[in-house]
Parts: C-alpha cells; sequence; structure tokens
C-alpha cells in the first residue's frame, strides 16, 4: 500500500487517493458559488483529489440537498477535468431495493454529469439482503459505472458476510471501510475486529467524522447538524473539546490539524475526510500534512488518553448500543 504523506492506496485494488478528501454533506451549499469554485480549484492544485459527492434525499437527510450539483457545477467553472480527480460517492440502503443502485448510481451520476464513480461507500447502515446488495454492487461494476465499492459503519459480522460472499461468488471485493474515527472514537477501527484486517492490508479505512461535527475543530458549542452519537458520547467528547484544543496549540497547530495529523498516524487509513466552508478551513488542514510529517508519534502519545470510546461502544461495529 503507498503510504506517504500525499497519497495512499484506497485498498489492495482500490484507486490511488489524495490523504486528504473532501466530503459534501452540509458542504457547497454553505458558501457562495465563488466560495466553491475557489476551493475545489486550491484543492486540486494542493493535491487534494478526493471529493466524496453524495445526493442526499433519502433516509435521515430527505432534503433533496443541491450540494452536489453546486460541487460538479464548481468544478466546471473551475476548470478541473475528469481525470484530475477521484470520485467517491454514496450508495444509500434506506429505501433499498425499491432504489437499487443501479436507479441510484444513474441518477447521482446524471446530477454530476459524469459517466462513472471511481469508487462508492454503501450506508448508512441496516439491516439487509447481504448476497443482493454485493451482487447489485457487481452489476453496477460490470456496467462500466462504479470502479471499487467498501462500506460504511458495518457490523464486522455484516462485512464480513459480505466479503465471504464476494469471494465465493466471484464478485468484486470490498477494499476499504468507512468508519467514524479520530482522537476520540477509536475503539471499532482499532479494535479486535476490523484492526486485524486492517493492519493485514487486506483493507483500508476511511476516516470520516474526525472533528464530530466541528466540536474537535474549534467549534464545541456548534448547533450545526452532527451524524449518529454511537455510545451516547457527545457530551463527554465536547467536555474533551478544550483540551483538545490546548494540546493542538502546544504542537504550534490548531485543533482541526491535530485531528487529521492523529489520523494519519494510524497506517490503516487511507484518507480522512472533512468538509471546508470557508477557503481559510482548507488552508488550514492542509497543515495537517506537515504537522504529521514532523509530529505523527508524539502526537499520538499526547492525544491518548482522549481515546473517549474506549470500553464505551462495541468493538465489533454494533456502534448504535454501548458496550453492556
Amino acid at each position: 500500500m503507498v503510504n506517504d504523506d500525499t497519497v495512499r492506496t484506497l485498498g489492495p485494488t482500490g484507486p490511488e487517493v489524495s490523504t486528504l478528501g473532501l466530503g459534501s454533506w452540509h458542504t457547497w451549499d454553505r458558501m457562495t458559488f465563488k466560495e466553491a469554485v475557489a476551493i475545489v480549484r486550491r484543492a486540486v492544485d494542493a493535491g487534494v483529489t478526493l471529493f466524496d459527492v453524495a445526493y442526499y434525499n433519502m433516509g435521515p437527510h430527505p432534503d433533496d440537498s443541491p450540494t452536489d450539483l453546486i460541487w460538479a457545477r464548481a468544478m466546471r467553472e473551475a476548470g478541473i477535468t475528469r481525470d484530475e480527480y477521484v470520485f467517491s460517492g454514496k450508495l444509500w440502503l434506506w429505501d433499498y431495493p425499491k432504489q437499487n443502485f443501479t436507479s441510484q448510481l444513474v441518477e447521482s451520476l446524471d446530477r454530476v454529469g459524469i459517466e462513472k464513480a471511481d469508487t462508492a461507500v454503501i450506508g448508512d447502515y441496516m439491516t439487509i439482503d447481504i448476497p443482493a446488495v454485493v451482487t447489485d454492487v457487481a452489476e453496477q461494476v460490470a456496467a462500466g459505472r462504479l470502479g471499487s465499492w467498501g462500506t460504511n459503519n458495518w457490523p464486522i459480522a455484516d462485512f464480513l458476510a459480505a466479503r465471504d460472499f464476494a469471494a465465493r461468488e466471484g464478485l468484486p471485493l470490498p477494499t476499504f471501510v468507512q468508519l467514524k474515527y479520530g482522537i476520540a472514537r477509536r475503539t471499532v477501527a482499532e479494535g479486535e475486529y476490523y484492526g486485524p484486517l486492517f493492519r493485514s492490508g487486506e483493507l483500508a479505512l476511511q476516516a470520516s467524522d474526525t472533528f464530530e461535527g466541528g466540536i474537535l475543530a474549534g467549534k464545541k458549542d456548534t448547533a450545526r447538524q452532527i451524524g449518529a452519537d454511537p455510545g451516547g458520547i457527545r457530551e463527554l467528547i465536547r467536555a474533551a473539546a478544550d483540551e483538545v484544543t490546548a494540546i493542538a496549540a502546544s504542537f504550534g497547530a490548531t485543533p482541526a490539524q491535530l485531528g487529521i495529523a492523529f489520523c494519519l498516524t494510524n497506517p490503516a487509513v487511507a484518507n480522512v475526510l472533512f468538509g471546508a466552508s470557508r477557503m481559510e478551513q482548507l488552508e488550514g488542514n492542509l497543515g495537517a500534512l506537515e504537522l504529521y510529517a514532523k509530529h505523527g508519534p508524539e502526537i499520538r502519545a499526547a492525544v491518548e488518553h482522549l481515546w473517549i470510546d474506549k470500553d464505551r461502544v462495541n468493538a465489533d461495529g454494533t456502534w448504535s448500543f454501548p458496550a453492556a
């Protein structure tokens, strides 16, 4: 696996991706269009070439957000060509199989004006017919609409069932897992179930929700919508936010830079997803690469005691429920 400061591989058969990736949830619709153009142009020029782009239209976000349309228009306006970036899409399970992956991908790709997703993550997790889902993914790959795939916060039992079914049937294997991962949330990614798969190189880890919706990026009192709270520990994380800021300052860094650099100290991490709604955020987060290169081991040691979900969530990934 390629593993330097700027490019890693999204699993053994996945694409090469930038270690920093820009997400789309409540991102591109929180700025002016001019700002969006400037941010995508600066990102690509700086080597941030993975864009996690979804059509948010079901489940917990049925607001038919235009964020993907804004991103696509900004990329065109910035003069960024298709061969300059990696497109990571989303395949939702909320209304599956009524909305199968063919209908989802065709609509999503048509909205942004491209023919193929380089990769896609399947989530959010729900109880599903695993063979049907894996077969559907394989059909998208065969049809040329999808290059590779991974899962989002799946319990390990279901992930292994999907992987093993794909292997038995000769279908494309998942190459990465997207998990909540950062200074405060480590148990699933580093635990005894997923951990060995990452350490063996069988899978790559895509870190998401690293800043806990901004709480660990200097905005501990944020009122913005935040994702799920496995273990019910968000207030504990909020209480630790000032200490994270102080530790970051001891390295001459921002808390966001500290959070990204921490993730990159785990060699299984292929990339870290974050949203940037202001140019200053992007510029600041770019600085995390230098911070990691200079102080990686020191950073991990400095925040070890802030592993807040330790013994508070189940390491097998049944993360909706606190450990008994």
